[in-house]
C-alpha cells in the first residue's frame, strides 16, 4: 500500500487521502453534487478518485473491517462493515429525515430537478400535517437535523448551516432512499405517530390531574379558612 502511494503524485496522493477521510466522515460520495440555488450539478473530484483507485481504497479498508460499496445506479461510492462508527441520532433528528423523505416522495414524480427541493416551511407544514412533528422546534434542533442530514448528503444547502431560513432552498439527494427505504418509512412514520399520540394522551392526562389537584387545593384552602374563621 506504501508502495502504491509513493508512485503516485504529490496531488493524486492527497485526494486520495481527502477521499477516504471523506468516506469515514459522510458514508458515501455521490458522483454529482448540486448547487442548490441554481440546481446546476458538477462533477466530484472524490467521486472520481474513488473510480480511479478503486482497488486501492478496496485493500484498504478492508484492513479495517469496512467495505467500499459501489452503486451504480444511484453513482454513489459508500461504506458499509462492523468498522464504521454508528452514529445515534435522536427522535426529533429522525422525524426530519422521515418528513424530508416524504417531501421526496411526494414531489419527485412531478417537476423534475426542482421537484427535490424543499424548505423549512414546507418540512414543518408537513410535520403537522403527519402529526411527526405538531410542535415548535428550536432554532438548535433545526440546525442539528440540518446538520446530519448534510454530514450523510442527504441534502445540500446554500452557504452555511445557521443561516438557513425558512424559504432558503434545501436541495435532497436520492440517498434519501439509502436510510428511509420505501417499506421501511410507512412503519417508521406509524410508529412515531403513535408515540405522538401516547404522548399527547399522557400530557392531557397530566394537566387535567394537576387542574384536579390545584381545584382539590382550593378547595382544602378554603375549608381552612372557613375553620380559622369558625374558632
Amino acid at each position: 500500500m506504501v508502495n502504491y502511494m509513493e508512485e503516485l503524485s504529490v496531488t493524486e496522493a492527497d485526494n486520495l487521502k481527502k477521499t477516504i477521510a471523506t468516506l469515514f466522515r459522510q458514508t458515501c460520495i455521490l458522483q454529482m453534487k448540486y448547487d442548490p440555488v441554481t440546481l446546476v450539478p458538477r462533477d466530484n473530484l472524490h467521486y472520481e478518485i474513488c473510480t480511479r483507485h478503486r482497488k486501492f481504497i478496496e485493500d484498504y479498508l478492508s484492513v479495517l473491517s469496512c467495505e467500499l460499496v459501489h452503486d451504480p445506479q444511484e453513482h454513489i461510492y459508500r461504506l458499509q462493515g462492523d468498522g464504521i462508527a454508528i452514529e445515534k441520532i435522536n427522535a426529533t433528528v429522525t422525524k426530519v429525515i422521515l418528513l424530508v423523505k416524504l417531501i421526496y416522495r411526494d414531489k419527485i414524480l412531478g417537476e423534475g430537478l426542482k421537484a427535490t427541493v424543499t424548505n423549512l416551511a414546507e418540512i414543518r407544514e408537513y410535520g403537522k400535517n403527519t402529526n411527526l412533528i405538531n410542535y415548535k422546534l428550536t432554532m438548535g434542533e433545526w440546525k442539528e437535523a440540518l446538520y446530519v442530514m448534510s454530514k450523510h448528503q442527504i441534502i445540500e444547502v446554500p452557504g452555511a448551516i445557521q443561516n438557513v431560513e425558512d424559504e432558503t432552498p434545501i436541495y435532497i439527494y436520492s440517498t434519501i432512499n439509502l436510510y428511509c427505504g420505501s417499506m421501511d418509512i410507512t412503519a417508521l412514520i406509524k410508529e412515531y405517530q403513535e408515540d405522538q399520540y401516547a404522548e399527547e394522551e399522557i400530557t392531557e392526562e397530566v394537566y387535567e390531574q394537576e387542574i384536579q389537584e390545584e381545584a382539590e387545593g382550593g378547595v382544602e384552602d378554603e375549608r381552612e379558612t372557613v375553620e380559622e374563621n369558625i374558632y
